[in-house]
């Protein structure tokens, strides 16, 4: 048998979701290995839409503004009737509660190469291109270990890992491994997927139209300077020629000859609704789309696996640097699975409003659909975020309140703060460890909680930024509120009180063997590529 080599973590696919693991993973210290079949990134576009949560994940990761010279900021969502005329209009803010557009458009491949080149330039990351992951073997407390061989090479190759991090995409080897089973979530319809490059002149709105056809339901969205997507739902049995294409399309465009567009990719998918069983047996864990599996219609299937990364990667961090208990890593699963069931549910239910039903069904919902896009309060919560609020758990504790917003279990909002002669977003400036923002004066108490958690505590009258936090804590009626290294509220000091809710509930999870220095500086080059407004 070959050498067996170690390593901290072992993740398999190196598509977005597993290379932003191994690079979350890497600011906490850890190592990974990436196993992936292929050698290079896929080169066809698929995913095309990004909420502003995940481009603040990719800020954690460092290639945020490498992003932004590839994405395209959209203005929202214009649902039109058969006849193209417009229904409602959801729009969409170029400055969300996370500090980037609400929603970017963007070409996959180029991200992929982003996050790539980001991985070459971390040590603690290695990517082994062209490999099949054919085996994941866990006994008991041990190590996992994957057994893997290289392209043309039938000689096994093993390496034993604290954890493995299933980003095999939906035909997952680790989902069979673990034992997982899809739950159905009831829609399954079959869309064939367009994308074009032409020079020629396209009527687009700078956002995604939503054509609610019950006899030819369509997408439409502009994703680059001269690249478009279109999406149109199929009749059974029913292949699209080039000709047929050209007559789906000229509502947008005029193609005179074939010469006048470039078809990058036409393919076709069966969308499907579903969810894992089970994300984790022991230390093998499920992310992205070996876990869950939504329809497009809000744009969530890669921002959900994007999520799950966020979410695990900072308590393994804990666990393996800094000696927390494994009990941590059970929040995973009870943190990501309810919220990943709720966003594939929305998906469904948005697609069923907008282009699901016949004959008397689909007029009612086309009325259903235009009277409530018609309700001033409807279309204001439509755009907000979609992302609801983590769930009650270990990690989170949620009680119901008279009066106030609920902020655990959301996300602390990210302006820009005070920084030397300039100005920072407030990640940069919390770094990766947890933090306490407070908006009174730290009692002894207080401060004894942060060191014992090796927690940077900020007070928001030091912030120097425009009144956002200080007033979300107000709205919130809390004095401070305990986040983790994702941004997300642990726990809340509620006004006038002398403690958090239930210290007891989470102090267990997250007290740790080694703590880092809660005034660890900044990383100097995290710094200088958080560029001033």
């Amino acid at each position: 048998m070959s050498a067996v080599s170690r390593v901290p973590v072992v993740i398999i696919g190196a598509g977005p979701v597993g290379v932003t693991a191994a690079l979350l993973l890497a600011r906490h210290g850890v190592r990974s290995v990436v196993l992936e079949r292929h050698q290079d990134v896929y080169p066809l576009p698929r995913a095309v839409a990004m909420d502003d949560e995940v481009r603040r994940i990719l800020q954690a990761v460092g290639v945020h503004e490498e992003f932004a010279a590839i994405a395209r900021p959209a203005k929202g969502l214009r649902l039109l009737d058969a006849r193209h005329r417009v229904i409602g209009e959801f729009r969409r803010s170029e400055h969300g509660h996370h500090g980037f557009p609400q929603t970017s458009m963007f070409d996959q491949p180029e991200l992929e190469r982003l996050l790539r080149e980001a991985l070459v330039g971390r040590p603690e990351c290695e990517l082994r291109g062209g490999v099949e992951v054919v085996g994941i073997d866990q006994n008991g407390g041990g190590p996992v270990r994957v057994t893997f061989r290289r392209e043309g090479s039938e000689t096994p190759e093993y390496l034993d890992a604290y954890a493995v991090l299933g980003c095999d995409g939906a035909g997952s080897l680790t989902r069979q491994v673990i034992g997982a089973v899809w739950e159905d979530l009831r829609f399954e319809e079959r869309w064939t997927v367009i994308d074009v490059r032409t020079h020629l002149p396209v009527r687009s709105w700078e956002g995604v139209e939503q054509v609610c056809d019950p006899a030819r339901a369509a997408t439409f969205m502009r994703i680059g300077e001269d690249r478009y997507r279109w999406e149109f739902r199929l009749r059974d049995g029913e292949e699209l020629d080039a000709r047929r294409v050209r007559e789906l399309i000229a509502p947008w465009v005029e193609v005179s000859y074939d010469g006048d567009v470039e078809v990058v990719r036409q393919a076709q998918y069966t969308f499907r609704a579903r969810v894992a069983d089970r994300w984790r047996r022991g230390r093998v864990f499920l992310l992205g789309d070996a876990a869950h599996l939504t329809p497009p219609f809000i744009g969530q299937g890669l921002c959900a696996g994007m999520r799950d990364a966020h979410n695990l990667t900072w308590k393994l961090g804990r666990v393996l640097q800094q000696g927390s208990g494994e009990g941590l890593l059970d929040t995973y699963e009870s943190e990501r699975k309810p919220h990943a069931r709720h966003m594939i549910r929305l998906a469904v239910a948005m697609g069923w409003a907008m282009t699901g039903g016949q004959g008397s069904a689909a007029a009612l919902r086309r009325s259903l659909t235009s009277a409530a896009c018609r309700i001033p309060a409807l279309r204001e919560a439509a755009g907000r975020d979609l992302s609801p609020a983590l769930g009650h758990s270990a990690l989170i504790r949620r009680h119901t309140r008279l009066g106030g917003r609920e902020l655990a279990g959301t996300f602390c909002p990210q302006p820009w703060v005070g920084f030397d002669a300039g100005s920072i977003r407030l990640d940069d400036l919390l770094g990766d460890s947890l933090a306490v923002v407070s908006a009174v004066p730290a009692a002894p108490w207080l401060r004894a909680v942060a060191e014992a958690l090796g927690a940077r505590i900020i007070g928001t009258d030091d912030l120097g930024d425009d009144g956002t936090l200080a007033a979300w804590l107000r709205d919130g009626r809390a004095d401070a509120v305990l986040l983790r290294p994702d941004r997300v509220v642990v726990d809340v000091v509620p006004a006038g009180a002398d403690d958090f809710t239930d210290t007891a509930a989470w102090a267990p999870l997250l007290c740790s063997t080694r703590l880092p220095s809660p005034t660890e500086p900044l990383a100097t080059a995290r710094l200088s590529r958080s560029a001033s407004r």
